[in-house]
């Protein structure tokens, strides 16, 4: 960034987006579908074996370099390429979670709302576009490689007195809590495969708020539940 330095705000939300915002599962399930039925169950079970393998190597979904690898061992099945076009014109608009812009235009009212995720630098920032959640939050869209690494510079850009992370992930919170103690308040959309893992619930420290729907959120006075607890601990909020 260059300039001044960014104004520090009281209160930043930093909100996920695979299956937080957007129902990233039921998106994985669209396209092993147009895989089997365009190409076969054959493509389909070498590619999504190699995306799961580069999911454990990078630690988040890399569809277009899965696309990369499958061609490295495959180079003559150029049919397959068409999958590169129907993955970035892909409506990811129409998986959204019910809710989840509202609930960003809802945060917005008690302080910045900034997305913060992991992925690959062409097909995840053209979801977030794609979406409207990019739109939703003006354009404040963090993408990093691992973003509980990169806490520092999410700092730099937005410096806040106190921050809300909304994640589906219960290691990213209990990760980001550790590093950033009681400055953060951190909230578990039960949604999607990962809050669902066994053991996911073990992870510590537990998060502060949990919420069974994104939408859930639009119920509640997140500003008053952290400011009345100088001292946070887990609750539950049901639909």
């Amino acid at each position: 960034m260059t300039g001044d330095s960014p104004r520090k705000h009281d209160l930043v939300f930093l909100v996920d987006v695979d299956n937080t915002l957007l129902d990233n599962d039921r998106i994985r399930a669209d396209m092993q579908a147009h895989l089997g039925e365009r190409y076969g169950a054959e493509a389909r079970d070498r590619y999504w074996a190699i995306q799961e393998q580069l999911f454990v190597d990078l630690g988040y979904r890399d569809y277009l370099g899965a696309l990369q690898r499958y061609r490295d061992g495959r180079p003559e099945h150029i049919e397959l390429l068409a999958v590169a076009s129907w993955l970035v014109d892909f409506p990811f608009a129409e998986r959204l979670y019910p809710g989840a812009l509202d609930v960003l235009r809802h945060l917005a009212r008690f302080g910045p709302t900034v997305i913060l995720t992991d992925g690959d630098v062409v097909f995840q920032p053209r979801k977030v576009q794609r979406s409207g959640i990019g739109a939703a939050v003006e354009g404040r869209v963090l993408v990093y490689i691992h973003k509980e690494k990169s806490l520092p510079d999410v700092e730099r850009r937005y410096p806040a007195e106190r921050y809300v992370l909304v994640d589906d992930k219960p290691g990213i919170l209990a990760a980001v809590k550790r590093h950033w103690g009681e400055r953060v308040f951190t909230v578990l959309p039960r949604q999607g495969q990962f809050a669902a893992a066994a053991g996911a619930q073990a992870a510590e420290p537990a998060p502060d708020l949990a919420v069974d729907h994104i939408a859930d959120l639009l119920k509640l006075d997140l500003p008053a539940l952290i400011g009345g607890r100088s001292t946070p601990s887990p609750l539950k909020a049901s639909a």
